[in-house]
């Protein structure tokens, strides 16, 4: 079969899921409205990548290459959720060589979290304030986190706090953070209005995740008003909805560029904070989220919509809008 980037659609461009057939029962889908594909790419000229979330530590990772390289799967970047302060020195340093070997972009959670504190808010039914960093003590601890995991060569920072994402984009910005640091919003606190995510590129965000359950239109109004990176959860963990989105993953290009399309897994039980008590899910969850991202991109050669990836190895998501920085006294 085709390779993702072969851009197999030939001169017709993509085609629609069974449209051939539908047409020929006069059951066809109108045509796509060229005022909906997003104007906008990664600077290598690209209009997606992909990650591999939840990949807890060094053995997990090792898992995803093998199956990756197993059923060929390009990974641009593998995420961790558990946390920087879940992980020695050692098991950090370990996933950074060997994501520099295969080219691949590591991002680590920065923390503490709210779920995880002593907050009872977030233990109610409305949720509180979620995952946010809770006091001066919480924010402290994600600066720790974010200075130690890139003094151990981590150059990708997952948060899940406006503050903590405008504190460190500051850190960035005056040196303390290397200037090629790329800040990501965690899903769990994902802007679900084109507002909402042009205040958080503002904040720094270099690439966002937004809930699976926006619609097409919804991320066509997001690309009106922002060119920061998109991250979409093809599939979704159940504690983000369970949604499975496959079938729209052409059309998330086609409006969400530049996009990482994200290969989580549904019915899966939750992971974080990880420990070896729960290795063998680990193991084999990671495993399975290669496995679905072959789905996706084998889907997507068979519409015609696999052209556009952006080559392996990138990362930088190229200039974007940003607040003035207040003036260092």
């Amino acid at each position: 079969m085709p390779s993702p980037s072969s851009g197999s659609s030939g001169s017709h461009g993509p085609r629609r899921p069974g449209a051939v057939a539908l047409d020929s029962l006069g059951l066809g889908a109108p045509a796509p409205d060229p005022a909906d594909a997003s104007p906008h790419a990664f600077p290598d000229g690209g209009a997606w990548r992909t990650e591999v979330p939840s990949c807890e530590g060094p053995e997990a990772l090792a898992a995803v290459l093998k199956e990756a390289a197993s059923l060929d799967v390009p990974v641009h970047r593998i995420s961790q959720g558990s946390g920087v302060w879940m992980l020695t020195d050692a098991e950090i340093t370990e996933m950074v060589g060997a994501c520099a070997r295969h080219d691949i972009e590591l991002c680590l959670f920065t923390g503490p979290r709210g779920t995880w504190d002593v907050g009872a808010s977030t233990r109610t039914d409305s949720g509180g304030a979620g995952l946010r960093a809770r006091g001066h003590d919480a924010v402290a601890g994600c600066v720790e986190d974010a200075l130690r995991a890139a003094e151990l060569g981590v150059r990708c920072l997952l948060v899940a706090d406006e503050g903590v994402l405008w504190t460190l984009h500051r850190l960035r910005a005056q040196g303390e953070l290397p200037a090629d640091t790329t800040l990501k919003v965690s899903a769990l606190i994902g802007p679900v209005n084109p507002a909402a995510y042009s205040v958080h590129e503002h904040l720094g965000a270099d690439s966002l995740n937004i809930p699976s359950d926006l619609t097409l239109a919804q991320i066509t109004e997001i690309r009106r008003v922002s060119a920061a990176p998109m991250d979409f959860y093809l599939e979704a963990p159940d504690d983000l909805g369970g949604y499975v989105r496959m079938y729209d993953a052409a059309e998330l290009i086609r409006r969400g560029a530049p996009v990482y399309l994200k290969f989580g897994l549904s019915k899966a039980p939750g992971i974080y904070p990880y420990g070896a008590h729960l290795r063998d899910l680990t193991l084999a969850t990671a495993r399975e989220r290669v496995r679905r991202g072959r789905l996706a991109l084998d889907l997507l050669a068979r519409l015609g919509a696999d052209g556009g990836m952006s080559p392996l190895g990138s990362r930088l998501p190229g200039t974007l809008q940003r607040f003035p920085l207040p003036e260092r006294n």
